[in-house]
């Protein structure tokens, strides 16, 4: 079968794979001009690390993982002078012993060599609509080419382009969690090797992750959602500064220079997307277009990865014949309940990390004192 996967993040590369492994004709639609390596560090968890391994890449996610301290704490929380609180242990963040951290861009280029020349991939372009017949899908693209393929996968984030095509706006499916939340570059070295610290003041933080290689910095804040172009830069540093303006305890100052020098950086509404259905006829979505589960969640790599591997399992060879249909409603039966795990978990991971009074900061870190850790 012809398939056209709308995106090349962790979904698109895995769900490209699966499909391409199985002697499907695969293109892979970008809208950036190359492959999107941005972000920070994400794990890889329970059945994902079996999925990998399924691949043939989990010796490469293995060796590829970020540094370690060696030490028994995920995140030290500090106070406006920078000395520590509280203490975050990693049973608190982890599903198991065997959980990997690897960074974003490293796990985007393993997946994009693992599939090679079996798919092709197209650059600075994006799906604009799609007419579904009976008997294929016509997809036209920003560029103004269009082209016809069997199936249409939208694994274009929680922004996702084919789904707001296929099954309505984005309102409709998108939950606002009253989270917004940065990443920005640093100066390598600039954090503490091999650990991440966190400053919380009511309503907002602030954090150092220094891996070794690169060195990461995140501001969030609590925010009812605000209407601003998602894809201006100028707004996002905007917003950033206005929530933190008066907030300058610990090294928010620094982090907020890095934000106003910054070329690049990620800002977005922590949301969560809830659909009644993850496919339409000849249309499925899978990854943060069908179900995200917020980047709190830490699980959203996984089940991006494990959705792939049952999509493509339900689908099977190109030279069987596939009931479409019946593999889409598989696939999401097998998949729900790990996403509904998934998202339940994310209130509570939000308000650890970002409490929003001052008594919900005192009493979080009396949850999790140092010496405890």
């Amino acid at each position: 079968m012809t398939v056209l996967v709308s995106g090349a993040s962790i979904a698109g590369l895995s769900v490209a794979h699966q499909l391409a492994a199985r002697g499907h004709e695969v293109t892979v639609v970008e809208r950036a001009p190359a492959l999107r390596r941005a972000g920070s560090p994400i794990d890889v968890r329970g059945e994902a690390l079996r999925v990998a391994a399924e691949m043939g890449i989990l010796r490469r996610v293995h060796e590829e993982r970020v540094v370690n301290s060696g030490r028994t704490l995920f995140t030290t929380f500090v106070d406006a002078t920078g000395s520590p609180v509280a203490a975050l242990p990693n049973a608190e963040a982890s599903d198991s012993d065997g959980d990997i951290e690897i960074a974003r861009d490293r796990l985007v280029d393993i997946l994009h060599e693992a599939i090679g020349d079996r798919a092709e991939f197209v650059y600075g372009d994006s799906v604009t609509s799609v007419r579904q017949s009976r008997d294929g899908v016509e997809v036209a693209f920003a560029s103004g080419a269009g082209r016809r393929f069997d199936l249409v996968i939208g694994a274009d984030g929680i922004h996702s382009t084919v789904r707001r095509a296929v099954f309505g706006p984005e309102h409709e499916f998108r939950r606002h969690l009253g989270v917004y939340f940065s990443i920005v570059d640093l100066p390598t070295g600039s954090g503490v090797y091999g650990e991440s610290l966190t400053y919380n003041s009511p309503g907002k933080m602030a954090g150092i992750s220094d891996f070794g290689t690169r060195t990461l910095g995140f501001l969030a804040f609590r925010s009812p959602e605000v209407a601003y172009d998602h894809h201006s830069l100028d707004e996002q540093k905007r917003l950033i500064q206005d929530a933190f303006a008066a907030e300058n305890g610990w090294r928010v100052g620094e982090l907020l220079d890095a934000v106003r020098e910054a070329s690049d950086l990620y800002f977005d509404s922590v949301s969560q997307v809830h659909m009644p259905s993850w496919s339409s006829d000849r249309v499925v979505l899978v990854g943060d277009a069908a179900h995200a589960a917020a980047l709190f969640s830490g699980r959203g790599t996984s089940l991006a990865m494990l959705g792939a591997s049952l999509l493509g399992e339900e689908l099977g060879a190109a030279n069987r014949p596939a009931d479409h249909a019946a593999a889409f409603t598989a696939y999401e039966r097998r998949l729900r309940p790990h996403v509904e795990r998934a998202q339940a978990g994310v209130p509570e991971a939000r308000d650890l990390l970002v409490p929003s009074t001052a008594a919900e900061l005192a009493a979080r870190n009396s949850r999790f004192p140092l010496l405890a850790a």
